[in-house]
């Protein structure tokens, strides 16, 4: 049986991507190492070593010492993890929500969309510190923030791909006997899913950016938490470590998402 060319590029392609990436590592650990010697302040920048030590210690538990702050660097990431998913739900489902009316009723569009383009505008902190008047130190607020920093990318990006359907396939759909809601359903949503799922990853990623804001007030366990108290007794090591563990599970959650988009969308780029 004969093999498709582009089948045959594909397996080199991958390697060579594979291998430019492994080496960039090597020279990105290299220059950290060579920093790291060059300072010699552990406090300014901390060696690998220093990063993998406190991995191995927040990770076990030591001299009657559980981790750090008494939890396990795998449960602050599994809490965050816990924030992040609910909080991205529930923005991911209102921005789909707010969207869809946005591109489909004109005069709600007109009256919502300064709304939400004021708040995608705002840094997560500005409104943090109400959400901590109104709902407390708990959950409540964190879940708040997470939602409110997920919500507008999906609606942004749900009403521009609905108001950007092609117009032909509606009234041929509408003219078929389909009616507004039909067409939106059958004719609207698939030709906006690629772009609302691009929404979708945009908001999730900035819900996980927003996390460590989110985990300043009360924050442990959690890695934004932990982080944050690091940092304030100057261990920098821990920092690093903290964020490494959020920019690889970010990177984790996105691969996700992309075999999600694949999967659920393979008409993606497809004429």
């Amino acid at each position: 049986m004969a093999v498709a060319p582009s089948a045959t590029l594909a397996s080199p392609r991958r390697k060579r991507r594979i291998l430019l990436r492994l080496v960039a590592l090597v020279v990105l650990y290299g220059l950290w190492e060579i920093a790291a010697r060059t300072t010699r302040n552990p406090t300014f920048i901390p060696s690998p070593g220093a990063v993998w030590h406190q991995l191995i210690v927040t990770s076990t538990v030591h001299g009657g010492i559980r981790g750090y702050s008494g939890h396990l660097l795998i449960e602050h990431l599994g809490v965050s993890l816990r924030r992040i998913l609910i909080g991205s739900a529930i923005g991911v489902a209102g921005g789909l929500v707010l969207g869809l009316i946005m591109g489909t009723v004109t005069w709600f569009r007109v009256v919502t969309e300064p709304v939400v383009t004021f708040v995608r505008a705002l840094p997560p902190l500005a409104y943090f510190s109400l959400f901590i008047i109104w709902f407390g130190i708990d959950e409540t607020p964190k879940l708040w923030l997470l939602s409110i920093a997920a919500l507008p990318p999906v609606a942004v990006a749900t009403a521009a791909a609905v108001l950007g359907a092609p117009t032909g396939l509606v009234e041929a759909a509408r003219a078929l006997g389909a009616g507004k809601w039909q067409a939106v359903r059958d004719v609207v949503l698939p030709h906006a899913l690629p772009e609302i799922f691009t929404g979708v990853r945009i908001a999730v990623g900035v819900a996980y950016s927003s996390v460590v804001a989110a985990e300043t007030i009360n924050g442990v366990p959690g890695i934004g938490g932990m982080v944050r108290d690091a940092q304030r007794y100057s261990q920098t090591d821990v920092v690093v470590l903290g964020l490494f563990a959020i920019g690889l599970s970010g990177l984790l959650i996105d691969a996700l998402l992309q075999i999600a988009e694949k999967r659920l969308i393979p008409w993606r780029g497809r004429a």
